[in-house]
């Protein structure tokens, strides 16, 4: 029989050890996500994946909007985060800074999630589209790469906090587990 662990048996980080903590070298571009219970949801996981950072872009509620908090529980006060207006600028920001662009999209010559292999001394920022809209061309364009995560239902697409929360652990799977333990 497996006995539920309690709060106090997980060995949980404190937030100041967490802010203090080795992060994976993987940025989450969030862009003109609309809803804040989403963009919440993001935060989240990035506090589980020990995320390097999240960028809120163009139309993204930012903390400490009530959508965002409820669902982020806590996790905004973590996870490093900046706001910009274009998404545009911040990725031009993370091309400078040596990050390699991977855009979550459905798109000609896209690689499957299962074929992408992340390498633990490259440094990724990955963007996430409008719940409606996707990524912006102008990104996929600027993009080293389109990961698709492969569909098979009849609506072929997934929400964007799903999406990253498959996306995340593949990355962990492929080279950062080893990074954070």
């Amino acid at each position: 029989m497996n006995k539920k662990l309690k709060l106090d048996e997980l060995g949980r980080m404190k937030n100041d050890e967490f802010k203090s903590a080795k992060k994976i070298p993987l940025v989450l571009v969030l862009d003109n996500i609309r809803s804040g219970l989403n963009v919440g949801s993001v935060f989240r996981s990035s506090d589980a994946f020990r995320v390097q950072e999240v960028m809120l872009c163009g139309i993204c509620a930012q903390p400490p909007h009530r959508d965002i908090l409820k669902s982020a529980l806590g996790a905004t006060e973590v996870v490093d985060w900046t706001y910009h207006e274009s998404s545009s600028a911040a990725i031009t920001q993370l091309k400078e800074r040596g990050f390699k662009l991977a855009a979550i999209e459905q798109a000609e010559n896209s690689c499957s999630l299962e074929n992408w292999e992340p390498k633990g001394d490259e440094k990724w920022a990955v963007i996430f589209g409008n719940e409606v809209k996707g990524v912006q061309q102008e990104l996929i364009d600027a993009s080293d790469l389109c990961i698709e995560i492969p569909q098979f239902g009849t609506k072929h697409s997934l929400n964007i906090s799903v999406c990253a929360g498959m996306i995340l652990w593949h990355y962990m799977l492929k080279c950062g587990l080893n990074e954070i333990k």
